[in-house]
């Protein structure tokens, strides 16, 4: 767009409110001289980030604009960002002093509409505005807020993973009682479906072989009904070989977080470099092990790799947990994990057995793992916990 745009659109630019958030005065202030020079309508300016809790209340301001500053906390402004865009329609606008390509990146997905390098030219963020502007007839239609991604992983095969998303999808489901969806993404083999005791015709290979076809009505049309009320789109029945992409899996969660109130991955434990498109826009992370060595291991090892940023929140799950297993004591547990876990399953394998031989799901059960789950599904949905029951005594059996 040329520089000397003129016309109704840019008159457009001084009737639209803008918010300008930046901690760092000098670049803040050089920001609002050339958005003075655009003649653009500067409402406010924010000195410092707005909590992520005060998101609402800035929203209810009515601005057409924000335009928050980069440099000064880039974790705390992309989570503003990202709770913005995922509660408004309103558009959103960064600036950096810095040309970072991962950044940029990081920023478009998050939901901004703009990167703006300083120094800024106010042709530069007259242009920006225009575009803002002739976005306006759809800015006021209301914008569903994305729904919850939670995403289970394991620290190594066989640590139960599958087994555990799948029975906390249901109880998600059944506790919650919202829309929650179940995505089987440990592929080719994921298990969900043997899990959860259900027949499925279609798979996540459909929905990423051509995403170019995946919208809300394509997925709708290869979900299964579980009989929890839970959806599932299972992994192939068959062994199907997957290219699963970055472009892909990312299309794959948006759309369905569009539609469902929780989004609930099985990633299994090979995954690979699709980690990172995962956990990309993920609340929370479960991550999968159990009390051994190489488990310990692999944990501390994706831990340092994965969570080092402060979102997704990670919450470790203990599998099949014994006290003193091999003699690993609990300060040893925490030191390998860098952190407590939040989770411990028992140890319960007749149970699990029996449950899996016979497709019906642990949760629909009234086992100490099932019990142990639907607390991990009430925190997930912001329920508070369930009293544990007082054991009876009893002096026969």
């Amino acid at each position: 767009m040329s520089t000397s745009a003129q016309g109704p659109d840019m008159l457009d630019i001084h009737v639209m409110s803008v918010a300008l958030i930046g901690p760092e005065e000098q670049r803040r202030k050089a920001v609002a001289s050339a958005l003075a020079g655009s003649q653009a309508n500067l409402t406010r300016e924010f000195a410092s980030y707005p909590e992520l809790d005060d998101v609402p209340q800035l929203l209810e301001t009515g601005f057409d604009v924000i335009i928050v500053e980069l440099d000064s906390d880039p974790e705390h402004a992309l989570d503003l960002v990202e709770h913005i865009c995922g509660n408004s329609s309103v558009t959103v606008m960064v600036y950096s002093t810095h040309a970072d390509p991962e950044l940029l990146v990081r920023c478009m997905r998050a939901g901004a509409r703009e990167f703006l390098n300083q120094p800024i030219a106010p042709s530069t963020i007259a242009e920006a505005l225009v575009r803002a502007s002739v976005r306006r007839p759809a800015v006021h239609a209301p914008k569903k807020t994305l729904g919850r991604l939670l995403i289970f992983a394991g620290a190594k095969g066989g640590s139960g993973v599958s087994t555990i998303a799948s029975n906390f999808a249901i109880m998600l489901a059944q506790e919650s009682k919202q829309n929650t969806l179940l995505l089987d993404l440990d592929l080719p083999l994921g298990a969900a479906a043997l899990d959860l005791g259900i027949i499925t015709q279609f798979s996540t290979a459909n929905a990423l072989q051509d995403i170019s076809r995946l919208d809300s009505n394509f997925l709708s049309k290869l979900l299964t009904k579980h009989s929890s009320g839970l959806s599932v789109l299972s992994a192939p029945d068959n062994y199907t070989s997957i290219h699963a992409t970055d472009e892909g899996i990312t299309k794959l969660l948006t759309v369905a977080r569009q539609d469902f109130d929780f989004v609930v991955v099985d990633a299994g434990s090979t995954m690979g470099s699709n980690y990172k498109a995962l956990l990309e826009g993920a609340n929370v992370a479960y991550l999968v092990t159990q009390v051994s060595i190489p488990e310990l291991r692999n944990s501390n090892r994706l831990i340092s790799e994965f969570f080092t940023l402060p979102t997704p929140k990670l919450e470790i799950v203990l599998n099949r947990f014994t006290t003193n297993t091999l003699g690993i004591d609990e300060e040893n547990i925490k030191k390998a994990l860098t952190m407590s876990p939040k989770w411990k399953v028992p140890n319960d394998y007749v149970t699990v057995q029996r449950a899996q031989n016979t497709a019906t799901p642990l949760a629909l059960g009234d086992s100490a793992i099932a019990g142990v789950i639907r607390q991990m599904a009430r925190t997930a949905c912001g329920l508070p916990a369930v009293p544990e029951k007082k054991r009876r005594f009893q002096l026969f059996g």
